[in-house]
């Protein structure tokens, strides 16, 4: 059978019509596919995220605590965000510290989770250095990669003094089994200087330092 021109040109009409019915149906397919999975792929990357401080909260509930905001302690926060990254809790607490050439530092606060866990916690740990007399001093504790409060009561090594010193805020670092603790002190609490020791976190209050 021949076709005429008039059939091929029909056939090729049709073929074209049916190629963008094809796509346009294959276009809406994909759209509303993409449109249906969104909300799953937001809310699995919602989940994945890590609960942590952004640096912007973090700054402002130091500068609350300390009642005081200075370039230092914009720096010495910046800088933990460099090292370290978000923390997921941190503590507000106050501590005291007695030395000569020896002596030992006392401190109680309360431990935050971004989760809205909190948690009293109590500290103490000798304090090697050259330290003249005593002081009483606010310090606020970043925390890093805390998985839950009661993985905070533990002896963490490091040194304890002014790592890291800008505008009169002080900061230094201890570590044990992947938590990070980043200390800062202002003011008289940087007269621990050079000390160097660990300091132990407990659930209770101890006059014992070891």
């Amino acid at each position: 059978m021949t076709l005429t021109h008039h059939s091929l040109e029909d056939r090729r009409v049709a073929e074209r019509v049916l190629t963008t019915t094809r796509r346009a149906w294959l276009d809406r397919m994909g759209a509303a596919a993409l449109v249906s999975v969104l909300p799953i792929l937001g809310h699995a990357a919602t989940a994945a995220e890590p609960e942590t401080f952004d640096e912007g909260s973090t700054l402002k509930a130091a500068t609350d605590f300390f009642g005081q905001t200075t370039e230092g302690l914009g720096q010495v926060i910046a800088k933990a965000f460099r090292d370290q990254g978000r923390p997921n809790a941190f503590i507000r607490g106050e501590e005291v510290s007695a030395a000569v050439t020896a002596g030992v530092r006392y401190g109680e606060g309360e431990l935050a989770m971004k989760s809205g866990a909190t948690r009293k916690v109590y500290w103490a740990g000798p304090s090697l250095g050259f330290d003249l007399g005593a002081n009483a001093s606010k310090v606020f504790v970043l925390v890093y990669n805390l998985p839950e409060p009661g993985a905070m009561f533990k002896r963490y090594p490091g040194v304890d003094g002014s790592l890291y010193y800008v505008g009169g805020v002080g900061l230094n670092y201890q570590r044990l089994d992947g938590v990070t603790l980043a200390p800062i002190r202002l003011g008289v609490g940087l007269r621990a200087g050079a000390s160097v020791g660990y300091t132990h976190y407990r659930p209770e209050k101890s006059l014992l330092p070891l």
